[in-house]
């Protein structure tokens, strides 16, 4: 049943609107005045979240494919990569405008002067080449081992998204949720870790 659901035409248009959802919700929120004392900062951390936890799901695809044994699951990666993105500009821009009024000289200083907003700016210039030749015809235009090289490069994005959220987190003594996902993508990162040092073993054993 699930390969199927999974080459159903409507499985992207409905993953489209799941992705969406939860800036649907942030929107109802901010409208109706439900989030909270403080809207703007919940609105600019919830931006944030989605964007650690899109990331979370981008990287979690090829262990769920290999696992399964489901390779259409492959299909869903990219659009899940550019919801990282989508949402890492929503965070940015929300920064921004609630918080700096959309003063760039103020946004500079502020990035010079507290270095968790450094990170996440420099998180943000990562996702840049990645959101950008995240297309087919950049795939042909840079060639596949080329391409594949550069996009391995959402390890170390995925890093430094981390260190930015638990670096903010920790400024409120919220140590709990940063641990959460430091366990996940420990997993999702050292999933790929063992299976590389499987494919150096194998490959030893062979030329012996």
């Amino acid at each position: 049943m699930a390969r199927p659901l999974l080459l159903h035409p409507a499985a992207k248009p409905l993953l489209f609107m799941l992705c969406l959802t939860p800036l649907a919700w942030l929107v109802w929120g901010a409208a109706s005045d439900r989030l909270g004392a403080n809207p703007a900062e919940a609105l600019i951390r919830s931006l944030g979240d989605w964007t650690l936890r899109a990331l979370c799901l981008t990287l979690a695809v090829t262990p769920l494919r290999v696992i399964s044994g489901q390779p259409a699951l492959a299909r869903l990666r990219r659009m899940l990569g550019l919801f990282s993105f989508f949402y890492a500009c929503l965070h940015l821009l929300a920064y921004s405008w609630l918080d700096m009024g959309l003063d760039a000289g103020d946004i500079a200083r502020d990035i010079s002067k507290r270095p968790f907003i450094l990170i996440g700016f420099c998180a943000w210039l990562l996702m840049l080449p990645l959101a950008a030749t995240s297309f087919n015809r950049a795939v042909k235009a840079l060639g596949a081992k080329r391409w594949q090289l550069l996009h391995r490069a959402v390890y170390l994005l995925s890093l430094v998204a981390l260190t930015h959220f638990i670096w903010m987190r920790s400024g409120k003594n919220n140590f709990g949720e940063p641990a959460i996902y430091a366990a996940l993508l420990s997993i999702l990162l050292g999933w790929r870790v063992w299976r590389h040092l499987q494919a150096k073993i194998q490959g030893l054993r062979k030329t012996q």
